[in-house]
Parts: structure tokens; sequence; C-alpha cells
């Protein structure tokens, strides 16, 4: 299962920077004029967690594979896209593959580089791009609500409850407010909002860019950033895109921890957009571990245990009987799968055990 954020923002913000740093490769390219990317770049990234290298030791593991994320960085919108303007068409459906957005904000001045507003205000930057997504909103369900209203005529329930839905959205949307403010209260709303498709629906995280001064602090943006953030139940981060691209650029670890300290900060921003994208898309993970691989595996918050297992493969998900959990604390403090067998660590869970973060499983199954 593959799960990815869009990066998108104006043009000249610092996407395909950001996109770069983060992948650590020069497949987008950076350039100061509007709509350098065209098509979307893809590329997918480790999630940084430290136990993995914990439990691949104590099971003596030949090799670790992390989670992953996919990235998608996204060309420039601009005011007008969702009328067409910028090519704006083809990028918003870019971003209506993705699974969450990404947000970056220009939070620096710069002379050199030129913004298409004219100046730098974050704040209104973030308003120019929600205002084109709520139109394009607007007009996809305005059409999704004629063709459904039809069908509802007759009588069918699943129609007149998407036609329900639909109406909700609306109303939310006639008011400025994106479709996110409205949380779908039964497993039948939730399926029908994902086949709306729309792009306001999806979670938001907002990246602010700041420049090397003030990468370690933020500046007044990122506060006013921040607050915006805030009032619409989101989350903001601020890095430095053209530093992350440097400290993308060092061989090891201990170069990077160098650098980092010497500038001031405790993490690299990518660590912190990879974290909170993760928990952005209500994603956690658990682990398998033994002697060739240590592996992590993504599923959403509240997965149950077969649903967990088809992450491995659909036929783990058919033919599941059981799963063997040892949670992570349990695996180190009694160092290892035998050892925590020994102090009674390891359950026998079944078809309703919802897995917790960390766990570490093996399943049995039938096919």
């Amino acid at each position: 299962m593959s799960f990815n954020c869009g990066i998108v923002g104006l043009p000249n913000v610092g996407k395909s920077t950001l996109f770069n740093a983060l992948t650590a490769t020069a497949a987008a390219q950076a350039a100061n004029f509007p709509f350098c990317t065209i098509e979307p770049n893809v590329g997918k990234v480790a999630v940084p967690d430290s136990r993995l290298k914990v439990i691949a030791k104590i099971g003596g593991s030949a090799k670790i594979i992390p989670a992953q994320l996919e990235f998608v960085d996204i060309a420039g919108l601009v005011k007008g896209a969702s009328k067409g303007e910028g090519l704006g068409n083809q990028f918003l459906g870019n971003i209506r593959q993705t699974d969450a957005i990404l947000h970056v904000l220009r939070c620096f001045e710069d002379d050199d580089i030129t913004h298409v507003d004219g100046s730098v205000d974050p704040v209104r930057d973030a308003e120019t791009i929600e205002t084109e997504l709520l139109i394009a909103d607007m007009e996809s369900l305005e059409k999704q609500i004629d063709n459904v209203a039809r069908k509802a005529k007759g009588g069918d329930k699943e129609f007149k409850g998407q036609h329900d839905l639909m109406l909700k959205y609306k109303a939310l949307l006639d008011e400025g407010k994106p479709a996110r403010d409205y949380t779908p209260e039964t497993p039948e709303e939730v399926r029908w909002s994902k086949n709306m498709g729309m792009l306001t629906a999806k979670p938001i995280l907002y990246i602010c860019n700041v420049n090397e001064d003030d990468a370690a602090t933020g500046n007044d943006w990122t506060k006013k950033v921040e607050v915006m953030a805030a009032e619409k139940g989101a989350k903001s981060v601020t890095i430095c895109a053209s530093i992350e691209s440097e400290i993308a650029q060092l061989d090891s670890a201990d170069e990077r921890a160098e650098f980092l300290e010497t500038i001031g900060l405790e993490e690299a921003g990518l660590d912190k957009i990879i974290r909170e994208g993760f928990d952005l898309l209500n994603l956690h993970n658990y682990f398998t571990v033994g002697p060739k691989e240590t592996r992590s595996w993504v599923i959403r918050k509240g997965a149950k245990a077969p649903e967990a297992a088809g992450a491995i493969h659909t036929d783990f998900t058919k033919g599941f009987i059981k799963a063997e959990v040892i949670a992570y604390d349990d695996f180190v403090n009694n160092n290892g799968e035998q050892g925590a067998k020994d102090a009674g660590k390891m359950r026998q869970e079944g078809k309703e055990y919802i897995v917790a973060n960390g766990d570490i499983i093996l399943f049995r199954f039938n096919v």
C-alpha cells in the first residue's frame, strides 16, 4: 500500500528545492522562474525510526528495511488555476491523486527571487491556494450533485445517502470552508467522501521556508502561519530548504549531526516533515524481525490484525489465523523473541486485535 504527500505552493517558494532535499536527488529542476516544474516528480523517502536499529541488532538481522512515504513535487499553482490559468487544471488533477497536502509557503525576503504577487505574505499565499482548491471543489461537486440527484429519484438509498452528504459539503464550501471541516459520521460516508475526490478534504501541513538566519528560530512570518494553521486545525513546520539541501548531500549521520549542531538545529527539518507527514496521513507502523531482515510496515492507525497482515501480502488477510505479538518495549527489555516468550510477554491475538505502534508481529495464516 502506497501513501503519498503532494508538495504544493505558488511558484518560486522552494518546492522543488525541498523535494530534491527530501529525495536526496537532483530529479526536480530548481530554477528562478514560474512553472519550472510541469510534470510531477515522485520520490520515496525512508521514515526515520531509531527503533529499527535496536530490534535489528537484537534479532541479528542482515538488513533493515524502513517504512517509506512517497512525495510528489507538483508544479506551482497561481490565482485562477481553477479556471485553467498556468496549466491549473493539470496541476489540480495531480493534487487530486495525492493523500495529503504539504503546502510550502515563502517566509523569506530575497530581491533576487521573484514572487508572483510582487511581495512576501505567506498567509495571503495560503489563502490564494485554498481559494483555488475551494473553487475547483465547488465546480466538481455541483456536477456530482446533479448526477446523483437524478439517480436518487429512483429511491435508491445509496444514492440518496450520497446526495445528502454532498449537500452537507456544498453548504460548507459555500461558506468558504474546506471539506475537511466535516468529519464523516459513518463508514458509508467515509467511502462516499473518498469517491468525491475533493481537494479541500485532504489533510494539510504548512511548511514555512525561511532563510538560513531564521532556520533555528523562525520569524514574524512563521509566527503568523502558525496562528493561521492552528485556526484551521492544522500544523506548521519551519525549515530552510537550502540548508536541507546541504544536509542531504552529507555522507554520514555524524557529519549531518555535526552540521546541525553548528547551525543551532536539534534535527533536520526534513525529519520533522516526514514525521508530521506520517502523522498527517494517520499512519503508524509495526515490525517484523528475522535473520534476513528487520522491516517496518506502514498501516493506518486503528487497523486490526488481518488488515495489518495485508500490508505484507493480501493472502495474509484472507487466510489470517492469528498474530503472535510482542510490544516493542517487551522485545527490547527481554532481549528478543525467545526472552519475551519466556517472560510471558508474547500474546496470541485474533481478528479483532488493533495493532499498536511498534508491535513486533509474526502472522499465522492459511491460504
